[in-house]
């Protein structure tokens, strides 16, 4: 039954690649604009609640997105893996690499969770938060460590699946939870109805409640067999050189991630040596910035299984045009939103906060963030195409010497002569730096003969 099933799946090793990147590419892109349309719709929530809510929420984001690094390693070698060995039509290594991932997040999950609950005050301490801002971002990151165990297991479900060619079921999963996540969040924030008013804890909750509705869907499609894979609880046991090789691939992207988020922790200490108007406006520019690399993030996905899945099936030619023709498709648009942001700059942010000094610091990142943008839509979809191929050295080495060694000191030079004004250019010469570098590192090629 699951070769049946696999044989029916569209082959993404043929046939026209900009039609393929669409069909891998759209479903993830729709998923990436819901999430982040909550993302959107909690921070204004949140933001009714005052700037400490704001900056408390903004603050447990970078701890939270550390966390989130084991996830992007585990999901990383899973459809570096699985995409690779469905290209090269090896349908039982696949099933195995499955049941390994499944098993690795449940493990991965458990640690997390004790060790994030219980370092939740002192973590929240360490970024300079202070009053209410570390009370409310201690909260919220209790209730996150608690539920961690569905944020491993959704993230890696879905990367099985999309690995193997398979965007729909993931989308249609997503979407159910994001809606339940947006119906939530105000009930919980503000206590309307016989729900309890709970403020900054409730968002955390609801997203919580959300991602484990969307986690008992996919594995009863997994368990049911109504995807490209039937799992039976008697074909779970462990196998560790198959675990290790997913470790051993996502590794490198976890500490590429670690990287990304030890960078965003220092700036967001630096960010705070500006007062608590500052890092809500920080903490709003983010968003914005994550919600023009969503689509990124659909197009970066339908890259890294084009690239796994033709150099399984010995097509590296193919696998190189599919990389370089989803860069000009995410390019396009990018050239769109970054005009958009700077022109509609103070009104996007008057969305989220009317205090007229986070309007005006907030206003001045998004503009100088838009100049930047086409750089970081090269760095992201080239970043994971390397991770399709099953190089996560390369862009781990790039991102990190781009943001550790040159974003960074180059912050906190500026920020001593231009204020919170220094911090937003910096961000931005550096986007340029690794967009740059990490195309030039991509030409040369030797990702092409990456052995996973």
């Amino acid at each position: 039954m699951l070769k049946k099933r696999m044989r029916e799946k569209r082959d993404l090793t043929e046939g026209n690649i900009v039609k393929n990147i669409w069909y891998l590419a759209l479903p993830t892109m729709v998923t990436s604009a819901l999430q982040d349309l909550f993302n959107i719709v909690d921070m204004i929530y949140v933001g009714k609640l005052g700037p400490s809510s704001i900056a408390s929420v903004a603050m447990s984001g970078i701890i939270i997105g550390v966390v989130n690094t084991v996830t992007i390693g585990i999901a990383t070698g899973t459809v570096a893996l699985i995409s690779r060995f469905f290209g090269a039509k090896d349908y039982d290594t696949a099933n195995n690499i499955v049941i390994q991932t499944i098993l690795l997040a449940v493990i991965a999950s458990v640690v997390i969770g004790v060790t994030g609950y219980f370092f939740a005050l002192p973590l929240m301490h360490l970024l300079g938060a202070k009053g209410d801002v570390l009370d409310l971002g201690t909260i919220y990151l209790k209730i996150m460590a608690i539920g961690s165990f569905t944020m491993f297991l959704v993230f890696s479900l879905n990367a099985i699946l999309r690995g193997a060619g398979d965007p729909v079921t993931p989308m249609k999963v997503l979407v159910f939870s994001t809606v339940l996540n947006i119906i939530l969040d105000p009930l919980l924030i503000f206590g309307i109805w016989f729900f309890p008013k709970m403020g900054v804890a409730g968002s955390s909750l609801a997203t919580v409640i959300a991602r484990g509705v969307g986690m008992f869907i996919l594995l009863i499609i997994f368990m049911k067999g109504h995807s490209y894979f039937h799992l039976k609880l008697h074909d779970f046991r462990l196998d560790i050189r198959m675990m290790w090789r997913i470790i051993k691939i996502g590794f490198f992207s976890s500490l590429q991630a670690l990287l990304r988020n030890i960078s965003a922790l220092i700036l967001m200490r630096v960010v705070a040596f500006f007062g608590t108007f500052a890092v809500a406006a920080y903490g709003i520019g983010m968003r914005i910035r994550m919600a023009t690399m969503m689509p990124g993030f659909g197009f970066s996905q339908a890259s890294a299984v084009l690239v796994g899945q033709n150099l399984g099936a010995k097509k590296p030619k193919r696998a190189t045009r599919s990389a370089w023709l989803t860069v000009g498709l995410y390019e396009i648009l990018i050239v769109f939103l970054s005009t958009l942001i700077f022109v509609l700059a103070p009104f996007i942010v008057k969305t989220f906060n009317t205090n007229p000094e986070v309007v005006r610091i907030a206003t001045q990142y998004l503009r100088i963030f838009s100049l930047t943008l086409v750089f970081l839509a090269l760095s992201i979809v080239i970043g994971r195409s390397f991770n399709g191929a099953g190089d996560t050295v390369s862009p781990m080495v790039i991102t990190g010497i781009c943001l550790l060694l040159f974003r960074i000191p180059l912050a906190i030079l500026l920020a001593k002569i231009m204020s919170t004004t220094g911090i937003w250019l910096a961000l931005g010469i550096s986007d340029v730096v690794q967009g740059i570098t990490m195309s030039g590192w991509f030409l040369r090629g030797k990702w092409k003969d990456k052995k996973v």
